[in-house]
């Protein structure tokens, strides 16, 4: 769905403008920008990651116009876009689309400490739906595996309280137990939560889905059980489980909450799969 862009959520802005002289937008010759190191970043190694992740996909319409400053010698200090104008000289393009502003080397690095320290962060659900519209393959499988499950992945972060049966905003930890356990294993352990008890609200945590697959992988036998799998998990409560955990590991310093949570899981259905009693 398109939305207009509106600014009716927003009270009346009470501070008086002065936005500066209007930015000039051109393509600059890679070899006339120039980083000062005086309030620009040293590149580190995740940096270098970063670049070489640019770089090897890179696509203009995720390229975002270079800011720069006029300095002396006819040369431009990059304020903000340091690494993919790296990535673009990697990929051997000589220009790159710059917005050019009027600012003094104080004025620069304001502008970068305004760019980099007030960035709105983008939650990792907002990520995967943009990979989902994209058709990324991961994301379409995580999108499958969640519809069989009966589980929704939250477009924005929510208060214990306001989460509903089967949501979730554990995407990041789906993809590793996907990855890690498989797409059968991911479903059923996902089952398990929503298809017991009232639904479990709150209850699709990304540990506690975790030790869900962890359990159910070593033993298939209760993974294969089908009905009795969900009717034995079905007086299993996720809630009070996940609060007692979480209050032991933060009394108890660096206690792993998946082992202790996967633990109460497994004797929990060791009581309910009881070995059946061999004839006389």
């Amino acid at each position: 769905m398109l939305n207009a862009l509106s600014t009716a959520k927003f009270s009346a802005l009470k501070s008086e403008l002065n936005a500066g002289p209007v930015p000039m937008l051109q393509w600059i010759e890679v070899e006339k920008l120039v980083v000062d190191s005086g309030y620009q970043r040293e590149m580190s190694t995740r940096g270098q990651s970063n670049v070489r992740r640019i770089a090897e996909g890179f696509d203009w319409s995720k390229f975002a116009p270079v800011i720069v400053a006029p300095v002396e010698g006819g040369r431009f200090a990059v304020v903000d876009g340091q690494h993919r104008t790296t990535a673009a000289m990697l990929r051997g393009f000589e220009t790159v689309p710059c917005q050019v502003v009027q600012a003094d080397r104080a004025k620069q690095a304001e502008a970068f400490a305004a760019v980099n320290g007030h960035v709105t962060k983008i939650q990792p659900q907002q990520i995967f739906y943009a990979r989902l519209t994209a058709g990324d393959p991961q994301a379409l499988a995580i999108a499958e595996v969640c519809a069989a499950a009966e589980v929704s992945i939250s477009r924005k972060s929510l208060g214990r309280h306001r989460v509903r049966k089967g949501q979730t905003q554990s995407v990041a930890a789906l993809q590793q137990c996907l990855d890690k356990f498989g797409r059968d294993t991911l479903i059923t352990a996902l089952q398990c939560i929503t298809q017991t008890g009232d639904g479990n609200a709150g209850s699709v945590r990304g540990k506690i889905v975790e030790a869900l697959c962890l359990v159910l992988t070593e033993n298939p036998q209760w993974r294969d059980a089908g009905s009795a799998l969900f009717e034995a998990m079905d007086d299993f409560d996720f809630i009070v489980t996940w609060d007692e955990v979480m209050v032991s590991a933060t009394s108890h310093l660096c206690q792993p909450v998946v082992p202790e949570i996967a633990d109460r899981i497994r004797k929990h259905l060791s009581r309910k799969f009881k070995p059946a009693k061999r004839a006389a």
